[in-house]
C-alpha cells in the first residue's frame, strides 16, 4: 500500500492504495464518486471515461501510480446540477435510454467540444468511436454535440 495525493474535481484526496490499482476502483470506493461506471475493465467500452487535465482516459486501466498531480474531472465535476452544454443537450435530445454508458459518452463530449467547437459528423465520430452504446442511440449521441456546440 502507498499514500496517494489526487486532485479530484478541484478537491485534494488522499488515498491509501496498491500502485497498480485502478483509478476507477479508488474513484468509486475509496473516493465515493460512483457516476464514473465499469463497462469491459479493458479500455475498450468507455464507460469509465474521465478527464486527466482535460484528456479523456480511460480508468478502469488508468493505475492510480500514473496519476500524479494531474487534475481528475469526473462525471459529478463536468457539472454538479446538470447546467454542462452537453448535459443539457443530453437531456433535449432524449440521448440516454438504458443510461449505462452515458457519464463515459458524456465525458468524451465535453473533452472533444474542449479541443474543437465546432465539430463535424466525422470529427464526431472520431471522437466517439471508442465509446460504446448497446441501444445504439449513436446518432443522438451526435446530435446532442452539434446542440451542445451552437449552445454551449
Amino acid at each position: 500500500m502507498a499514500k496517494f495525493t489526487l486532485r479530484i474535481n478541484g478537491t485534494r484526496h488522499e488515498v491509501d492504495a496498491t500502485e497498480t490499482m485502478p483509478l476507477l476502483w479508488v474513484l468509486r470506493d475509496f473516493v465515493g464518486l460512483t457516476g464514473t461506471k465499469y463497462g469491459c475493465g479493458r479500455s475498450q467500452c468507455g464507460a469509465c471515461t474521465v478527464h486527466l487535465d482535460g484528456e479523456p482516459v480511460r480508468s478502469c486501466t488508468t493505475r492510480i501510480s500514473t496519476v500524479g498531480a494531474r487534475e481528475v474531472t469526473t462525471i459529478e465535476g463536468l457539472s454538479s446540477d446538470g447546467s454542462h452544454p452537453v448535459q443539457r443537450a443530453w437531456v433535449t435530445e432524449q440521448v440516454p435510454q438504458c443510461g449505462y454508458c452515458q457519464s463515459g459518452q458524456l465525458m468524451a463530449a465535453a473533452a472533444l467540444l474542449d479541443k474543437n467547437a465546432s465539430p463535424t459528423d466525422a470529427e464526431i465520430d472520431e471522437a466517439m468511436s471508442r465509446n460504446i452504446c448497446r441501444c445504439g442511440t449513436y446518432q443522438r449521441v451526435r446530435k446532442a454535440i452539434h446542440r451542445a456546440a451552437k449552445e454551449g
